[in-house]
C-alpha cells in the first residue's frame, strides 16, 4: 500500500501541506478544532509519522522559546504610511496580518526609509521581539533592495509581496501579472472590442519582469496583424504632455484602454468623447472604492497571505538568505465588470478621432 504524503492529506482537507505539517505535529499554532480535523483525515488516510523525524521535531520543540512568536512585516515603500494609505499595499498587509492571526502569530510592523533607524537598530529591535521570519512589502518603484540592510535578508527567512527582487533575488508572492493582462484582453474580446490598447508606464512592466505587456501581446495573437496595438509605455511623458497619448491614439485608434491609471479617463473627457459610448476602459488592478470600473481583481490580500504561509515554510525549514532558486507564488486575478465597458453590437468602422486642442 502506497504511503500517504502530507500532500494528500492537505488536498483532503483543503489546508497547505505546511498547516497540515504543524497539525500533525502538535504544533499550537494551529486551533484546535483545525488539529483534530487533520489528525482525524489523516487516521482515517493510513497516515504513518517518520518516527525519527517525529524524535527530532520534538527535539526543536522542546528547545524552542516560549515567547510568542512574530513576524516583522517590514513597509518598503518610501511612502511612510503606505500600509494604511496607499491604492494597493494595505491589501498586502490585510491578508498577511488575518493570515498570522489565524496561526497564532503577531505581527510588528517596521519602515525601512525610517530615517531615525540605523540597520543595527533595526536588528535589535527584532532581536527584542522575537521576530522569527520578514515579509517586505511595498516596493512600487524599484525591485532592488538597500544594501545596508543586508542584514535583514541573510539573518532571517524573508519573503517579498508584488515584486521579484533582484540583487538579492529573494522568494516572492504576487498577482500573475502575465495571465492577468491576457485575460483582461480576452475579456475586452469576448465584448466584442476589436483593438485593445495597452496604456502602461514602462517604469512598471520593468518592475514585474515585462509580464503585463507580455501577457498583453500573447492575448493580441487571436487577432489579424492589423489590429495588433503596440503598447503605450510613455505615461509620465503624456502626463506632462497629452499629446502623447494623443498622437498614439490617433495612429492606432483603440477601441478600448487596458491600463492602471485613472488618468486616461481626463484625457479621453479633454476629447469630449464617453466612455464607455465611444472607447472602452479597463483596469488592470480593480478597486472596491470604484466599482464602476472594469477590470481585474488582482486578490492583493490573498497575496499577502500567500507571502505569510511562504515565510513559515521558510522558517521551519531554517533557510535564511538570498536562495539559490528562489520560489514563487502566484495568484490568478478574476474579472469584475463595471460600466466602463460594454457590449460591442457591431465592428466600430472608425474611432471618432480625438482632435489635439491648441
Amino acid at each position: 500500500m502506497p504511503r500517504v504524503a502530507l500532500k494528500d492529506i492537505a488536498a483532503k482537507v483543503g489546508y497547505s501541506k505546511n498547516t497540515v505539517s504543524l497539525a500533525l505535529r502538535g504544533d499550537p499554532q494551529i486551533p484546535d478544532r483545525t488539529r483534530s480535523t487533520i489528525l482525524k483525515v489523516a487516521q482515517e488516510m493510513g497516515y504513518e509519522r517518520n518516527a525519527v523525524t517525529s524524535q527530532l521535531m520534538a527535539q526543536l520543540r522542546s528547545t524552542r522559546s516560549r515567547e510568542t512568536a512574530r513576524i516583522a512585516l517590514i513597509n518598503a515603500n518610501t511612502q511612510r504610511d503606505a500600509f494604511t494609505n496607499h491604492p494597493t499595499i494595505p491589501a498586502y498587509v490585510e491578508g498577511a496580518k488575518r493570515r498570522a492571526a489565524y496561526l497564532g502569530y503577531e505581527t510588528v510592523d517596521f519602515w525601512l526609509s525610517d530615517p531615525e533607524q540605523t540597520p543595527d537598530q533595526l536588528i535589535t529591535q527584532f532581536e527584542k521581539q522575537n521576530i522569527q521570519g520578514v515579509i517586505l512589502i511595498g516596493l512600487m518603484k524599484q525591485n532592488r533592495l538597500p544594501d545596508r540592510y543586508y542584514r535583514v535578508w541573510s539573518d532571517y527567512p524573508c519573503v517579498v509581496t508584488g515584486v521579484r527582487t533582484h540583487e538579492p533575488a529573494l522568494s516572492f508572492a504576487c498577482v500573475d501579472h502575465h495571465h492577468l493582462a491576457m485575460n483582461a484582453v480576452n475579456q475586452a474580446l469576448a465584448l466584442g472590442y476589436q483593438r485593445p490598447g495597452l496604456v502602461l508606464d514602462e517604469m512598471i512592466d520593468h518592475l514585474v519582469d515585462r509580464r503585463f505587456s507580455a501577457g498583453f501581446l500573447r492575448g493580441q495573437q487571436t487577432l489579424p496583424k492589423d489590429r495588433r496595438i503596440p503598447p503605450l509605455f510613455a505615461v509620465d511623458e503624456a502626463r506632462r504632455d497629452a499629446k502623447v497619448f494623443y498622437k498614439w491614439f490617433d495612429r492606432h485608434q483603440p477601441d478600448v484602454l487596458i491600463t492602471l491609471y485613472n488618468v486616461v479617463f481626463d484625457w479621453i473627457k479633454a476629447r469630449k468623447l464617453k466612455v464607455p459610448k465611444d472607447v472602452g476602459v479597463i483596469q488592470l488592478e480593480w478597486r472596491a472604492a470604484e466599482p464602476h470600473i472594469a477590470g481585474m481583481n488582482q486578490h492583493n490580500d490573498l497575496t499577502g497571505a500567500n507571502a505569510f504561509d511562504m515565510l513559515i515554510s521558510l522558517i521551519h525549514g531554517q533557510e535564511k538568505g538570498a536562495p539559490a532558486f528562489p520560489r514563487a507564488t502566484l495568484a490568478s486575478g478574476t474579472w469584475t465588470d463595471g460600466n466602463s465597458v460594454k457590449p460591442q453590437i457591431k465592428s466600430k468602422s472608425a474611432i471618432k478621432r480625438m482632435t489635439v486642442k491648441s
